[in-house]
């Protein structure tokens, strides 16, 4: 089900849709702004995760479409978030083991929208994000998946860590990107995996990457030693992609050799 992005504008409006329980993805503050009710919001906004920037009034002036924002304005999710068990469902209704792709605080839409769209087509079940200091599903991260989220469930957790121990009692085990890591075409990535995709700027969290099984690299030759998060979410992805396909092809065959 989709929900229509919307912004809400003014400091009470905010400061209720919070207490309601709205699913606020990114607040834009007056910068300097200090006083009680910018205070209040941003508690607000620390206590949900909401990313929060603070810019000018001239933009505010430029974003507002009420011209009485207040000095803040505030970005409902534009998508519904699925439940964890969704995506569990999923795999199950196609008789498939579980492929997730777990994204640890990655800041960017576009790189977003980028994965979920990668996911959709590697045959992902689900992607699931964390609640804090994360991009939301906006109507930017919906254009940049290019339709995909129409497809892909995402659901929103609490604690990346712990739905990653949930989902080791239902079977998964996981796989980091990490360029410190093993070379992804010595590991054997088949079966029922979540795939973790760190930070833009700091890579996989050290919490999450402990409860990691394995840290995977992606062999680069060129002269920088970093791949953008989306563009390693899809070389990893479609590599558990051929090694699940030559793993059917030998259970079909009796041999990796065939056409894959």
């Amino acid at each position: 089900m989709r929900y229509e992005e919307f912004t809400i504008e003014g400091r009470n409006a905010v400061i209720e849709a919070f207490r309601a329980g709205k699913p606020i993805d990114k607040l834009l503050i007056l910068d300097g702004a200090q006083d009680g009710p910018i205070q209040t919001i941003k508690r607000e906004a620390k206590k949900h995760g909401t990313i929060v920037k603070f810019v000018t009034n001239e933009r505010l002036d430029q974003l507002s479409e009420t011209g009485k924002h207040q000095g803040v304005i505030a970005y409902t999710a534009a998508y519904e978030y699925a439940q964890v068990e969704d995506i569990l469902a999923a795999a199950r209704e196609k008789n498939e083991p579980p492929f997730v792709i777990l994204l640890d605080n990655i800041e960017d839409p576009h790189n977003l929208g980028a994965i979920i769209r990668t996911a959709n087509l590697a045959g992902v079940h689900g992607v699931i994000i964390p609640k804090n200091r994360a991009a939301g599903l906006t109507a930017t991260v919906a254009k940049a998946s290019a339709g995909a989220l129409n497809y892909t469930p995402v659901a929103r957790v609490t604690n990346l860590s712990k739905t990653m121990e949930d989902l080791k009692k239902e079977g998964l085990w996981f796989v980091c990107a990490d360029m410190g890591g093993t070379s992804m075409y010595q590991l054997d990535l088949t079966g029922p995996i979540g795939l973790v995709i760190g930070n833009e700027g700091d890579g996989v969290g050290r919490l999450v990457k402990e409860r990691c099984d394995f840290v995977a690299s992606i062999p680069m030759k060129g002269d920088i030693d970093s791949l953008n998060a989306s563009v390693a979410a899809g070389v990893l992805a479609y590599e558990i992609v051929r090694q699940k396909n030559a793993e059917k092809a030998f259970f079909i065959g009796g041999n990796c050799d065939g056409k894959l």
